[in-house]
């Protein structure tokens, strides 16, 4: 008999639906077993987030106290912040400064003649502005003389038929965002060209100068050089003298170019916002507010953290329930190492404390820290330096030209000798003695012939310089007209370089130094011409180069960059920064370096947060262990596909076996019917 092709037909079973509740059964405590391991895996997974977060966070509590400046923030207040308003920076100390303002600082201004129209033509040429003194009358327009400033850069403008109208000039005096601002103001008159330092003061005033006028005269009162106003020229009007402010602090007379004072206090600025008839008192002190504040955040995160790590791997026994990682090794040692990181002394700490728990921090009977901000107090009060030393990575110099920079992760904590062999230097060229006896009434002309040079100043080529064309009484006017073009180069202010020029009397010379120290500054000349090599003393080729500072940190030769030794590598000051300001050179006291709590929990913190870290290593384990469930469930699916398959073969002989069973009885019946049948006929006869 041919083989039953539909499963049930033969034997009218339902084998389809016998099969697939025989897979199903065989199925669902598999799949019950896997899903509750996944939930348990994924929760776990959770929870070890919920604990990142929370160490993130306690991190981003212990950056406020890692750093030793933390603990010298100052606070000031005014008596009266509407007249006198003051802020505080690094360096100052506390303090009380009674203060009287006398007069305002304020900027220059000029003013031109008025015009019938913003788009009248004024004139062709140069136009230079410099800043600087200026000594003039204006009750009876008497300009004695302008000392031009070495650190304002100056402006140069060439005016032609594309920008000559008074709008032009405007326009293009705010284009080039000089030292000065340009508007035009109808005062009923006509419109008039106001010129208006950026900066006030008496060393921020202008001097105006034209050449190459267009009508032949750079002085007269027309063509561009109505704009001028100089010693030869005040074809500008003066609207408003420069003037610095003046004021006293404790008594002690101080002036200002600006009405922002900084310097006069160190670290200690002064917003000058109106004259006084009474003195305003400044009063300066430890922001203790601010430092507690920090130091309870510190407390807050580390108790937050604490919850968190309980609240998933605790047992809870109100409730009668386990956190998901109760009794995990990673979680019990990152508690474990913290815990014992904040009770145990700090090393090299020296001052009056060696742990935190002589300032107020304490651990409590459900091992969460408390802080007794009383007890804190008292501790600032008694000795702030060594506080800070308990929290930040701190380093304090004996010698007061020797500053602590910084450290680096291998720096050992302990104390270190400092020993100079030799001081940072800056780069410099010194130019030829050619210079005229300016005492004796020599002079030095600038003109088209000998205005330009070019140079690199710390490996950074200017464009061409070009000095104001003029005469030159003295040697300082020189060296400030020279500072100042070199310093307004383009190129040079992208870079961040500049240079500071001097007249040097003795050997009737210019010399150019470069601001930064160390090996990389130095100052070449790479283009002079041979006029201006012959007035100024310049020539092409380099100067003397920088050298950086060089000495020993711990009796170990350091590195020197700059004016900043650093401890050298494999040493235990590996990593130390000092930046040496001055001095002498030769031994020069010691540096006391403590890595105090918050700054070796931050790296400690920052290392189980990183990518390969122990909590990275954790989470992968549990992913790894997620995946292995997707794997276990692939597996199963391919089993129970051969079972299925097992089953529907097993039941599908069963079929036909039954069916030929039933065709058997089938036939057996129709036999026994016919034996019957012919029984009968039998007994009928």
């Amino acid at each position: 008999m041919a083989n039953i092709a539909s499963p049930g037909i033969g034997s009218g079973l339902d084998v389809a639906a016998m099969v697939r509740q025989l897979v199903d059964a065989e199925r669902a405590p598999a799949e019950t077993r896997l899903a509750r391991k996944e939930a348990r895996l994924q929760a776990q997974l959770s929870a070890l987030g919920t604990v990142r977060s929370a160490l993130s966070s306690f991190r981003g509590r212990l950056s406020g106290l890692a750093d030793a400046a933390a603990f010298a923030r100052m606070e000031a207040s005014s008596s009266d912040p509407d007249t006198v308003a003051a802020t505080v920076g690094e360096g100052t100390a506390a303090g009380s400064y009674s203060v009287t303002v006398s007069r305002l600082a304020r900027a220059h201004a000029l003013a031109s003649a008025a015009f019938s129209d913003p788009s009248d033509v004024v004139g062709t040429g140069q136009l230079t502005i410099r800043f600087g003194k200026t000594v003039y009358d204006p009750a009876t327009d008497t300009y004695t003389s302008f000392t031009q400033n070495p650190d304002a850069p100056s402006l140069t403008l060439t005016i032609d038929s594309s920008n000559n109208t008074l709008a032009g000039i405007r326009d293009a005096i705010n284009a080039a965002d000089a030292g000065v601002q340009a508007a035009i103001v109808n005062d009923g008159s006509g419109y008039r060209l106001v010129l208006t330092s950026k900066r006030t003061g008496e060393d921020y005033s202008m001097e105006v100068s034209v050449s190459g006028d267009g009508d032949g005269s750079d002085t007269d009162n027309a063509g561009l050089s109505r704009l001028a106003f100089n010693a030869s020229a005040t074809n500008l009007e003066q609207t408003v003298a420069a003037q610095d402010a003046s004021l006293t602090i404790n008594g002690l007379a101080v002036t200002s170019d600006s009405n922002t004072v900084d310097g006069a206090v160190e670290g200690l600025t002064l917003e000058l916002k109106a004259t006084t008839s009474a003195a305003v008192t400044v009063q300066v002190a430890l922001d203790r507010a601010a430092i507690e504040s920090a130091v309870q955040g510190f407390v807050d995160g580390f108790n937050e953290l604490v919850d968190a790590i309980r609240s998933v791997s605790s047992y809870d026994a109100a409730t009668e329930t386990a956190g998901v990682l109760i009794g995990d090794s990673a979680l019990r040692a990152i508690e474990s190492r913290l815990r014992r990181l904040i009770s145990d002394p700090v090393e090299a700490a020296g001052g009056s404390y060696r742990a935190l728990v002589d300032i107020g921090i304490r651990t409590g009977e459900d091992g969460r820290l408390e802080l007794d901000r009383s007890a804190l107090g008292k501790a600032l009060d008694a000795d702030r330096e060594g506080v800070a030393a308990l929290f930040a990575a701190y380093g304090r110099p004996t010698d007061t030209f020797v500053r602590f920079e910084g450290a680096g992760a291998a720096t050992e904590p302990g104390s270190y000798a400092v020993k100079v062999t030799a001081l940072a230097t800056r780069g410099r060229y010194e130019g030829a003695g050619v210079l005229p006896d300016f005492s004796a009434g020599g002079t030095v002309t600038i003109d088209a012939n000998n205005d330009t040079f070019a140079l690199k100043v710390d490996g950074i080529q200017s464009g061409t310089v070009t000095l104001t064309q003029g005469t030159y009484s003295s040697g300082e006017a020189l060296a400030a007209e020279i500072q100042a073009r070199i310093n307004a180069d383009q190129a040079l202010k992208d870079a961040g370089v500049s240079v500071d020029v001097s007249y040097d009397a003795a050997n009737a010379r210019l010399v150019v130094t470069s601001a930064r120290y160390g090996s990389a500054s130095t100052v070449e000349l790479t283009a002079v011409d041979t006029s201006t090599a012959s007035t100024l003393g310049f020539s092409v080729g380099a100067g003397t180069a920088g050298t950086d500072v060089a000495g020993s940190i711990g009796g170990v030769a350091a590195t020197g960059s700059g004016q900043v030794l650093t401890g050298a590598k494999g040493s235990p000051a590996e990593g130390l920064a000092l930046r040496v300001l001055g001095g002498a050179t030769g031994d020069r006291g010691t540096v006391a370096f403590t890595r105090g709590v918050a700054a070796v929990l931050d790296e400690l913190v920052g290392e189980y947060l990183a990518d390969d870290g122990l909590l990275d290593a954790r989470e992968e384990g549990v992913q790894a262990s997620i995946e292995d469930v997707a794997a276990e469930r692939e597996r199963l699916e391919r089993r129970l596909q051969a079972l299925e398959a097992r089953y529907r073969a097993q039941f599908t002989a069963l079929d036909v076996l039954l069916g030929q069973l039933s065709t058997t009885s089938a036939y057996l019946q129709q036999q026994l019917n016919q034996l019957a049948a012919v029984q009968a006929q039998a007994r009928q006869r």
